[in-house]
């Protein structure tokens, strides 16, 4: 079997490919026949899924793995857990589910870059839905600790009061830029034109 393709992605650190390399994989070697499932890259390829935020492809994808693999592989067991914890909006169990494995030479630069991008779309979220907020809920949210999650907020550009341990977002700027389709206006042109004469 033949994971080059997987491995150069792995390396290259081309983490939103690896679903796709491995969907494409693992059809290419079921259909010859061959028994694959015991050699199979099961949590690499489940975490290519949680990666991209494909929950319905992880679900699948685990409930396809035999049970023997499943009692065999423990980082398989630890990398379901935090699709487990994504399903069900467990926030903090995301986060204890990284943290509490020690994970693999081989997952542990996707492992990494997955808990970077989840804990950015954490902050986005918080950006988002808030216009102030208690110190103890951003350390919940993005799954540090209150000194850190504070130190990390400051740094994005909020304020801390520091009697209430209250934040203040600061909500990004939003441009509007219009865009004006040059057949429009031609069209709009030839309207007051017309009403002009």
């Amino acid at each position: 079997m033949d994971l080059s393709q997987l491995h150069n992605a792995l390396s290259s650190q081309s983490f939103h490919k690896v679903a796709d390399i491995c969907d494409e994989l693992i059809l290419r070697v079921a259909s010859t026949g061959v028994a694959y499932q015991e050699e199979w890259p099961y949590a690499v390829h489940l975490l290519g899924h949680l990666y991209i935020n494909d929950l319905n492809s992880a679900r699948f994808l685990w409930k396809s793995v035999p049970q023997s693999i499943k009692e065999a592989r423990p980082e398989l067991v630890a990398t379901w857990k935090i699709g487990q914890c994504l399903w069900t909006k467990d926030y903090a169990g995301v986060y204890n589910a990284v943290q509490g494995f020690d994970w693999s030479p081989e997952t542990s630069g996707i492992v990494a870059s997955f808990l970077e991008n989840y804990r950015k779309k954490m902050f986005g979220l918080l950006t988002l839905a808030y216009s102030t907020i208690i110190v103890s809920d951003v350390a919940h949210f993005m799954g540090m600790s209150e000194e850190d999650a504070t130190k990390y907020a400051v740094e994005h550009g909020w304020s801390l009061d520091v009697p209430s341990k209250m934040l203040t977002v600061e909500k990004p700027k939003i441009t509007a830029e219009q865009k004006v389709d040059s057949s429009k206006l031609q069209r709009l042109t030839e309207f007051v034109f017309h009403l002009e004469n």
